[in-house]
């Protein structure tokens, strides 16, 4: 018999019927976590323990649904019930607002109707291919949330989260000290581009994004200049490196070779390009890249791709390809050079 009620659980969660209960029921916990994000509920948790009573005056909430809401994230690792009372753990404190590294608006976002209600229409996509956000906006994801200025900042701030914890492992994991002038296209409000200029004080930056976000920034840093515009439509800037950050899994192939081609056409001879998403690994599942594969499906109609993948989009644009570069965090760097 097992020695631990631990090594029970783990026998138990390892038979075949288990493997596709867990699966199948995997959506239940995330919808908990989507709603307690929304209510604010790890906002109303300090330092010390909060009666669930508390918790549901403080969110407009049932307590005895919260506290049910809550029972099972504690199963999750995401707070911990004493007694009557919950109190955080460190997973949990990310969905604090005030959490430098905040994550309670990527949870929100994956609640979002563009986002949960594609996902729901999955088969969609599994039948036609096509995004299945066009049954809940047929002009496709990019024109969602400029109709929804709320749900337009909820992605904003998502965005922005994730960024932040893949940011140290990106610019720990690659050597931009070799370059003068660095490039971040549809680098959003530049945090990227600045961990980099802050680890690399000879280089200066570039932040190419569309003009309405452009013009929603304060640059206080005279290394860091601004440059407004669609890489679909407009000319990109000179630099030496060029660096997209989950810019190419948004797009269809055709839609990704533009995107390259442009950065081909503006690039000095050598100049380097660094695509650094979750790049899917040949040989071993991945479990990660492979869920955030079928958000692209179903919401942008983008893609995770392998390695190979990207080399033939490289080639397509007229770059040749480098080498794949693994972060300490689920980034990896896929090089490519003019």
């Amino acid at each position: 018999m097992p020695s631990t009620q631990t090594e029970g659980t783990a026998m138990i969660a390892s038979q075949p019927h288990e493997i596709v209960y867990s699966v199948a029921t995997a959506g239940v916990a995330a919808r908990c976590v989507h709603v307690v994000a929304d209510l604010g509920v790890a906002d109303a948790i300090g330092d010390e323990a909060v009666s669930v009573s508390e918790l549901a005056r403080g969110c407009g909430a049932d307590a005895d649904a919260l506290d049910r809401v809550l029972r099972l994230l504690v199963a999750h690792g995401l707070f911990e019930h004493r007694g009557d009372a919950y109190a955080h753990t460190a997973a949990s404190q990310l969905l604090r607002s005030d959490h430098p590294m905040s994550m309670r608006a990527f949870a929100s976002m994956f609640g979002l109707p563009a986002v949960w209600g594609s996902l729901t229409a999955l088969q969609h996509s599994v039948r036609t291919g096509a995004p299945a956000v066009q049954t809940i906006e047929p002009a496709g994801f990019w024109a969602y949330p400029q109709a929804r200025p709320d749900e337009a900042a909820i992605f904003g701030q998502a965005m922005t989260a994730k960024a932040a914890a893949d940011i140290a492992g990106v610019v720990g994991g690659y050597d931009f000290g070799r370059f003068a002038t660095i490039a971040d296209i549809g680098g959003g409000r530049g945090h990227l581009l600045r961990a980099v200029l802050d680890a690399v004080p000879s280089a200066e930056g570039i932040l190419f994004d569309l003009p309405e976000v452009i013009d929603s920034l304060q640059i206080d840093d005279t290394r860091l200049t601004t440059h407004a515009g669609d890489f679909f439509a407009d000319g990109l800037p000179a630099a030496d490196a060029y660096v997209l950050m989950e810019v190419i899994h948004d797009w269809a192939d055709d839609e990704c070779v533009a995107i390259l081609r442009a950065i081909a056409d503006a690039a000095p001879a050598g100049a380097t390009v660094l695509v650094v998403e979750s790049v899917i690994d040949e040989a071993e599942s991945d479990a990660r890249a492979q869920t955030l594969d079928i958000v692209m499906l179903t919401v942008t109609g983008g893609r995770e791709r392998t390695a190979g993948q990207l080399a033939v989009l490289f080639e397509r644009a007229g770059l040749r390809t480098g080498a794949v570069i693994a972060t300490e965090g689920a980034m990896r760097i896929a090089e490519a050079s003019a």
